[in-house]
């Protein structure tokens, strides 16, 4: 394969990682932006997304499992918000950060318990196996129809947050929520379904990602931080702005593992502290009322 080809190829690859990346990190970006909480468990959710699936999978085809399962994560995320994180509002936000990050110890400490402590092996489906060649282009079907799948569901969620009257309720009360309130507009179960929706993308990526990335406990470290970086760079409740920064957090990671491999773990941190010095509110950033 030519110098050109590999580049290409491992191009086509950062745009699969990347668009992954953009799911956690949309959902992480919504619940921070709407509840004001650092959702430290959030990748815990991305690894309950893979390991339900992975129990579904033996009796739901992978149309269904990719379905159910998110829909079940997001269904913890809601019990989560109702009996958790919702009487810590208005309190110390340090309170929501230690409770969600002692939530994602305890999530993996059960996911050892119920899954085990080694990895599991996860296929893609049968269809989607082998690889596919376009030109000096060389990727797997796998990773094309996570392409695929992912771009259809971020516009999808565009649509609902630009289109919507709910989508416009949750704009709304992310930039000011005792306005919101006034309007006679019940902001418990908004958040509460906000958290949901956060956390179902959460449970998406992790089960796009099964068989990408080793299933294993541990598996939420790799999402979490790359989330978190791609919040940042791209701006908090910027949606255009987390697509542009997930992409090019992917493509780069990708390419920094095919050519310099020693700094692929830290490449994305040194984008990060770059855009932080030009614009530190990240490229797309907003002004958001609740945290000026």
């Amino acid at each position: 394969m030519s110098e050109a080809a590999l580049l290409l190829s491992q191009v086509v690859n950062g745009l699969v990682l990347g668009f992954l990346y953009v799911l956690i990190a949309v959902g992480l970006s919504i619940i921070f932006g709407m509840l004001g909480v650092v959702n430290f468990a959030h990748g815990a959710f991305f690894a309950l997304g893979a390991y339900f699936a992975l129990s579904l999978r033996p009796h739901l085809g992978p149309a269904g499992v990719l379905v159910l399962a998110p829909l079940l994560v997001g269904l913890v995320g809601m019990a989560v918000e109702a009996t958790l994180l919702r009487p810590l509002y208005g309190k110390d936000p340090l309170l929501g950060l230690l409770l969600t990050f002692g939530l994602a110890l305890f999530v993996e400490e059960l996911i050892r318990t119920l899954w085990g402590t080694v990895g599991h092996p996860f296929d893609p489906p049968r269809p989607l196996s082998g690889f596919l060649q376009y030109g000096p282009i060389f990727v797997t079907r796998y990773r094309l129809a996570v392409l695929v799948v992912t771009v259809l569901l971020l516009s999808a969620i565009w649509l609902f947050l630009e289109k919507t009257p709910y989508g416009r309720i949750i704009r709304a009360g992310s930039r000011d929520p005792e306005m919101t309130s006034m309007l006679g507009i019940n902001l418990r179960r908004v958040f509460t379904a906000v958290f949901g929706l956060g956390t179902c993308l959460a449970g998406v990526a992790g089960v796009l990602a099964a068989p990408l990335w080793s299933v294993v406990p541990s598996m939420a470290e790799a999402a979490i931080m790359p989330a978190f970086v791609v919040v940042t760079i791209g701006g908090l409740g910027s949606f255009p702005g987390a697509i542009i920064s997930g992409l090019g957090v992917g493509v780069a990671v990708s390419l920094t593992i095919q050519f310099w491999p020693a700094a692929a773990g830290a490449v994305m941190y040194l984008l990060m502290a770059v855009v932080l010095l030009v614009r530190p509110r990240g490229l797309l950033g907003e002004r958001w009322e609740q945290f000026e």
